[in-house]
């Protein structure tokens, strides 16, 4: 076996977890999470039900799954679009551009858990919150040292603290892709990053 590779079972495995995440993810986009059943789950990805129990003990677990897969991708894709080695703005720039590319490609999930987290009756995040508000919590506070060290080579002002400019640019662009969630015709995702950027750089002042 090749070094690194995984066993031939482990990869059928994870071959046969990602079909039924995939076809939970149809299902839930097209009935919504209260209206489809594990059953219809296992025959949509072409396995016995008590296969799929061998791997999600309910419904929940599966939909906590889909979301921990979910996070791992924004994670990953947005640390590596700062950790680059770039100057300050350039690292703001790739985020911009990151997040608007991550929402795009994962639109399914997104709206999903829009749509089941607000009034949801069950509790889906249990064990999850926890995490998730970690990984977040980590990610902003490498956001902010972004901004910490344009203001140490003096290629930003220091407006504010560096966390709150993290906080500040983050908010912007998660309003904008709401926007674009709900009318993508009307409200597009800007596709030059400086439109977001400007807003914290330029403000509306008229010097």
């Amino acid at each position: 076996m090749e070094k690194g590779k995984l066993p031939r079972r482990e990869r059928e495995k994870l071959a046969q977890r990602r079909e039924m995440l995939s076809a939970a993810l149809a299902l839930f986009s097209e009935k919504g999470f209260r209206n489809v059943s594990m059953q219809e789950i296992a025959e949509k990805s072409e396995f016995a039900v008590g296969t799929l129990y061998k791997f999600f003990r309910n419904k929940e677990d599966l939909y906590k799954a889909l979301l921990g897969e979910q996070a791992d991708t924004f994670d990953d894709a947005l640390n590596i679009a700062i950790d680059e080695p770039n100057p300050e703005i350039e690292k703001l720039r790739s985020y911009v551009k990151a997040k608007g590319e991550l929402f795009h490609s994962n639109v399914a999930m997104i709206r999903l858990y829009f749509a089941e987290t607000q009034g949801a009756s069950f509790n889906i995040k249990a064990g999850l919150d926890t995490e998730t508000r970690e990984r977040y919590g980590n990610f902003l506070k490498k956001l902010a040292s972004v901004f910490e060290s344009g203001m140490k080579r003096k290629r930003f002002r220091k407006i504010a603290d560096p966390y709150s400019l993290a906080v500040a640019l983050d908010s912007i662009t998660n309003a904008f892709l709401l926007l674009w969630l709900e009318a993508p015709e009307r409200h597009p995702y800007p596709e030059d990053p400086d439109t977001i950027l400007d807003i914290l750089f330029k403000g509306l002042l008229d010097q």
